[in-house]
């Protein structure tokens, strides 16, 4: 269509926001679906968190606020990064947008100009490339296989940086894929960063909390302290905390950059919500102990549903470290055929068959850069879970 613009044709549309309607499509319809593509917690926001919401619309607090965040929030989350994180940033340096997308997408727009690289290592979330391709940059996947944990390797890093390369964005724990970076692991990333001064780090923490079996979460800035002022630290109260409609991230970072990103939202959506500011500021501030709580189910999630996949022929399912997603591998399946007579040639082929004949809705890998692989998020009941892996496991059985 003329009317619309050039930029469109650099974009795709979310694959697992288009799974996730297609589930509820289905489920609208009368089908017996299961969908396992949605990325958010199935545990309600806490009770203090919405009373503090509450007061707040009550009190009148319904108003503009700054466009980079009230100056309650913007000091929880100062004292977030120092109690943490050992990061020290100023009320300047902070940056609260709505939802940690819209802070990825304003650091990558008020950086990139065009033929500008950023290094994206695959699996990745689906937003990182197609962010950085409407801010006319090019994405560089780099491979991460099951192998290495679906991490970055160094020498895999040195050799994906040109004199082009602006930014590496780093997410860990890791959707899709649940990998998790350790200190040790960040600190040989940085490395190889600081024989390239011209590359700047971003970091997707938003899976900060929802780590398992006593791994303790480290971030570049903390693990490499003179990066410092090449590093923006992302991160928000939609998966911890159980907020993900709430539409609350933020970010730390230098304050000429934080200063650019905050003229890039006034034009574009201006500040977020005030209530919402109000209720991350209690998450923030609150009580935490719930999760914990949480996590002790998700781990108990995860541990089912990798065992479970791994009884399935032609599956291989990676103990993931954190977040809430597995991300099995299908190369098993390839070549075969549904009692239908589909053929599975792909992990979409696969996916989709899957649908079709179990009602399981999944997200195919090469979604995420790294194929032939699926993606599960295991953020559902027990029993949802079961029966998922029941079907799938009888769905690998059939074919032939």
């Amino acid at each position: 269509m003329a009317f619309l613009a050039d930029r469109l044709g650099r974009i795709k549309p979310s694959a697992t926001i288009a799974v996730s309607q297609k589930a509820r499509e289905l489920k609208a319809a009368g089908k017996d679906v299961i969908g396992l593509g949605a990325g958010e917690p199935d545990f309600d926001t806490p009770d203090n968190i919405k009373e503090a919401a509450i007061k707040a619309i009550k009190a009148g607090d319904t108003k503009y606020t700054a466009v980079d965040g009230t100056p309650a929030l913007k000091a929880a989350i100062v004292a977030k990064f120092k109690r943490e994180n050992g990061l020290t940033y100023t009320p300047d340096q902070v940056i609260v947008g709505t939802g940690g997308k819209q802070v990825l997408y304003n650091a990558l727009m008020a950086t990139l100009n065009p033929g500008d690289q950023v290094i994206v290592p695959a699996p990745y979330w689906v937003s990182y490339p197609e962010m950085v391709a409407l801010a006319e940059g090019e994405p560089v996947a780099v491979d991460c296989p099951a192998n290495n944990g679906f991490k970055l390797m160094p020498e895999d890093l040195e050799k994906a940086i040109t004199p082009r390369t602006k930014w590496l964005i780093l997410n860990s724990p890791s959707n899709p894929t649940g990998g998790a970076y350790t200190a040790a692991d960040l600190k040989a990333l940085a490395a190889v960063l600081r024989q390239h001064p011209q590359v700047h780090v971003l970091t997707d923490d938003m899976y900060e909390h929802l780590v398992y079996d006593g791994f303790k979460f480290a971030t570049m800035a903390e693990v490499a302290p003179d990066l410092y002022d090449r590093t923006v630290t992302m991160n928000g109260v939609s998966k911890a905390y159980c907020m993900t409609g709430w539409r609350i991230g933020y970010a730390g970072g230098p304050k000429a950059l934080v200063k650019a990103m905050t003229t890039i939202q006034s034009q574009s959506t201006s500040n977020p919500s005030s209530v919402s500011q109000a209720a991350a500021v209690e998450a923030l501030n609150g009580p935490q102990d719930f999760i914990a709580r949480n996590n002790e189910h998700f781990k108990a999630r995860r541990d089912l549903v990798v065992a479970e996949l791994n009884k399935a022929p032609g599956l291989h399912c990676h103990k993931p470290e954190g977040a809430f997603y597995v991300y099995p591998s299908c190369a098993g399946t390839l070549g075969r055929k549904t009692p239908g007579g589909k053929r599975i040639d792909s992990d979409e082929d696969f996916v989709t068959a899957l649908l079709e004949e179990t009602g399981v809705a999944v997200v195919h890998g090469s979604a995420f850069g790294l194929a032939p692989y699926f993606r599960i998020s295991y953020a559902t009941s027990t029993e949802v879970l079961a029966e998922a892996c029941r079907r799938i496991r009888g769905f690998c059985e059939r074919l032939v």
